[in-house]
């Protein structure tokens, strides 16, 4: 762990003079306030102090006292495109106890008890997102602005890329500069998306790093005239955007891969571990799926079997499958390599705090169950109609947000994971939901106003 003298030091060498604390609420949205470095030891020990009943899911009122947001000194962070500023994750603290509806310290929680356990999660992320402008009328459409972003299939297209490579190369430069170790870049399957991929670490470095690349793209994507947006579905014809997880556990001691064995009979290079981790992800994937794809829109991206291909490109590339198998971009969780499972379920719109909390939380169960995932799926999972899936006795993610619900509020093992935040999650779900659900649309005026 960083010192406060080394800390100190470090921001001296950068000429920082202003501080970030930043937490993140029930949502997985950023929060902030900017205090002078002056005040450094104010917000290490102290704290900056937040209105709880402000922020969306705190479990605070108008009345309560004070959250105060305590800086992690191992996640300092430059601002590389601002000089002079530097943003730090904060715990919530309220009269000086841990706030427990902290979705940071809540995650903290769940990997001091596995590593009580012996484990230490290990996780990648994939931040996939969208540019887009804003049309006179309202509406949206891909960043564009030399007109030439319009293949139906523009994956990897350099004609694509071209305009944003600006963007692109300012995000991968400064974040190797952070020693996120960058390594590939891309134009994304649909018009106007794009993804930065950078190198895995322990989950709550990915959570903070997650976190803080949205805040980065925000920034950066303004400077070019777009908005950068971490919406799920923002067009229903062109694909929509996850926040995939590569993960494995490691032990805590050595740092070896639990999930690996390269004598596995299925041939997919899992261990028993990693097979009994798989059992429990897939055995509460109904319920972790409320908190991975956290809002309406995840379920446009979420699709049964007869829309897969129902996209410009071709495919949707999010299945709706409750299985696992080999390096299978067609189901849920991919085997990319031994000992490497990727889920590509997960929603951009997730909190990572959260997400990762109740992730880590399933596979353990699994664990301590010692429940069996099956056998592999192999094949293309997309081409199957919904009477094979009945056959293969395949289930399928919940189609709507309130089916999710229904599952999470089922699901003790997913509450847990989520702690005191687990009522308030649902809470503000179920309003979600039904806000959503009472809106005429559009398509609705237009289909049914001279129906009947």
């Amino acid at each position: 762990m960083a010192s406060r003298a080394e800390v100190l030091d470090r921001m001296k060498k950068d000429k920082v003079e202003f501080i970030l604390t930043q937490f993140v609420d029930i949502h997985g949205a950023a929060k902030v306030k900017m205090v002078p470095v002056s005040a450094f030891d104010d917000v290490i020990d102290v704290g900056a102090g937040f209105a709880g009943g402000a922020v969306w899911g705190m479990g605070q009122s108008a009345h309560s006292h004070d959250m105060m947001a305590r800086i992690d000194l191992d996640s300092y962070t430059p601002l590389f495109w601002k000089p002079g500023v530097a943003r730090f994750a904060s715990d919530l603290y309220v009269d000086d106890e841990p706030h427990p509806y902290c979705p940071r310290l809540n995650l903290k929680r769940v990997l001091k008890r596995a590593r009580q356990k012996g484990y230490v999660f290990n996780v990648g992320v994939e931040p996939e997102h969208f540019l887009v402008v804003r049309n006179p009328d309202g509406s949206i459409s891909p960043w564009d602005p030399h007109k030439i972003d319009a293949l139906n299939k523009p994956c990897y297209d350099f004609k694509g890329i071209s305009p944003t490579m600006d963007y692109l190369m300012e995000i991968t430069a400064g974040l190797n500069r952070l020693g996120w170790g960058v390594y590939q870049t891309d134009h994304e399957d649909a018009n106007g998306q794009y993804e930065v991929n950078f190198a895995y670490t322990d989950a709550l470095t990915t959570a903070d790093r997650h976190t803080f690349f949205k805040m980065m793209t925000s920034q950066l994507a303004q400077k070019h005239g777009a908005i950068a947006t971490y919406m799920p579905k923002p067009f229903s014809d062109r694909t929509g955007s996850g926040a995939h997880f590569h993960y494995h556990v490691a032990d805590a001691k050595t740092g070896k891969n639990l999930c690996t064995d390269l004598k596995d009979r299925r041939g997919l290079g899992l261990s028993k571990f990693a097979y009994h981790f798989l059992g429990g992800i897939l055995h509460h994937a109904p319920a972790l799926c409320c908190v991975t794809s956290p809002t309406v829109n995840c379920y446009k991206r979420l699709q049964v079997a007869e829309a897969l291909y129902g996209s410009r490109s071709g495919f949707l590339w999010t299945p709706a499958f409750i299985t696992y198998g080999d390096n299978n971009r067609t189901q849920m969780i991919r085997i990319a390599s031994p000992g490497h499972c990727e889920d590509r379920t997960v929603s951009s719109a997730t909190n990572p705090y959260l997400a990762l909390a109740a992730y880590l939380s399933a596979g353990l169960d699994g664990v301590e169950r010692k429940l069996d995932p099956g056998e592999p799926n192999l094949g293309n999972l997309y081409d199957l109609g919904l009477e094979e899936i009945e056959r293969r006795k395949i289930r399928l993610l919940p189609q709507s947000l309130r089916d999710a619900l229904l599952e999470l509020e089922k699901d003790e093992v997913i509450q847990e994971a989520l702690g005191s935040i687990a009522q308030e999650f649902i809470r503000l779900k179920w309003s979600e939901w039904k806000l959503y659900h009472r809106q005429v649309t559009q398509w609705e005026i237009d289909q049914f106003l001279t129906f009947f």
